[in-house]
């Protein structure tokens, strides 16, 4: 068995005396491991670091085996993201994010999103904006996508300022008035350009949110779903780099007024 794609490095550990296993998430082949024999070495350890682009040669005898790597760089960014705030947290959510999908199973759009955040970590509202689309994204490869499409009640897509808990439907502003206490803040930036053009038009809850309290929003409707459907019933623990990453944007945006 044999192929070439490309991938970005999402971790690395020790093999041996010599070698290294590498993670990688590629468009072609999903997530996938693979041995680098030398991968210790002074040659390839400046290339065999999480945040880093590669291009990749994989062989193995049969498919189901671990196989090997041929690994050369291409786009080596891991230094650049050291040197930002939310360099290495913005990294670490992304891998545990891509950790939920199952391994080998292609999604080329989650792989070229990630790196569209990898690259925008230099800019805390963008990257929040960026990370709280992939965690939608996320969401919807593993089949619990939302609807943020139109009213869940109405139909309509005016006034979309909710999202049902329950069917993770948006709900409309007078549809969902009766219910505002039960139901998650849909923050304007998820929806389409038409929808956004319809709450601006009009006066209303959330029009004079800050961007702070937007973001907060947004990640707090991500991670519901994302704890409702995926951490709780495998049972395992939110990624603490989350927690991390969402502070520094947190304190960006409050600093940015």
């Amino acid at each position: 068995m044999e192929w070439k794609d490309e991938g970005l490095i999402l971790g690395v550990r020790k093999h041996g005396e010599t070698s290294a296993i590498i993670e990688v998430m590629t468009p072609a082949h999903g997530r996938h491991m693979g041995l680098v024999r030398g991968g210790r070495s002074s040659r390839h350890r400046p290339v065999l670091q999480p945040g880093n682009s590669v291009l990749l040669e994989w062989r193995a005898r049969l498919e189901e085996h671990l196989g090997t790597f041929t690994v050369e760089g291409q786009d080596l960014r891991a230094a650049r993201l050291m040197e930002l705030p939310l360099g290495i947290y913005g990294l670490q959510t992304l891998a545990a994010h891509l950790r939920l999908l199952p391994e080998r199973d292609p999604h080329q759009g989650l792989y070229e999103a990630a790196l569209v955040v990898l690259e925008h970590l230099d800019d805390p509202e963008r990257a929040a904006r960026l990370m709280i689309r992939f965690e939608l994204a996320i969401l919807e490869e593993l089949g619990f996508g939302l609807d943020l499409s139109q009213c869940a009640a109405s139909g309509s897509k005016s006034g979309l300022i909710w999202v049902s808990p329950k069917s993770g439907r948006a709900v409309g502003r007078e549809a969902g008035l009766p219910w505002k206490e039960q139901l998650l803040p849909l923050p304007p930036f998820l929806l389409d350009e038409e929808s956004r053009a319809l709450i601006a038009a009009a006066d209303g809850e959330g029009s004079a949110k800050t961007m702070a309290s937007l973001l907060a929003d947004g990640f707090n409707l991500s991670f519901y779903f994302l704890d409702r459907n995926v951490y709780g019933p495998r049972g395992i623990r939110p990624p603490d780099e989350r927690a991390g990453l969402i502070r520094r944007i947190s304190a960006a945006a409050q600093q940015a007024g």
